[in-house]
C-alpha cells in the first residue's frame, strides 16, 4: 500500500478541511517514525487538536488509525486497536 493511499478515502470528502489538513499533518510527522513513537505522537496530536477545539468522531479516529498501522503487520494493528478502545474508554470517564 502506498503510504498515501489514504487520501483517497472517500470519507475525507465529508471532513471539515481543518480535520483534513491536521491529518494530512499528523501523517507527514510520523512518516518515518519508528512503529514504537507513533503512538505517542497519535496521543500528542490528539492534546494539539483538542487544544485547537478540533474533535474526531471514531469514523474519524478509525481513519487516523488506519494511517497509523497501514505499514504494520495485523499483530501489531490488533495492539494497536486494542489501545485506541481503551484510550476511548478512558476518555470517557473522564468526560
Amino acid at each position: 500500500m502506498n503510504e498515501n493511499d489514504w487520501r483517497k478515502d472517500p470519507r475525507l470528502a465529508a471532513m471539515d478541511p481543518q480535520k483534513v489538513t491536521c491529518l494530512t499533518d499528523f501523517a507527514k510527522r510520523i512518516s518515518g517514525l519508528p512503529k514504537n513513537q507513533i503512538l505517542p505522537a497519535f496521543l500528542s496530536m490528539q492534546q494539539e487538536a483538542r487544544r485547537l477545539g478540533i474533535e474526531f468522531s471514531d469514523e474519524e479516529t478509525g481513519l487516523l488509525v488506519s494511517v497509523m498501522t497501514s505499514g504494520m503487520s495485523a499483530g501489531e494493528k490488533k495492539r494497536m486497536e486494542m489501545l485506541r478502545t481503551l484510550a476511548k474508554n478512558m476518555a470517557a470517564r473522564s468526560s
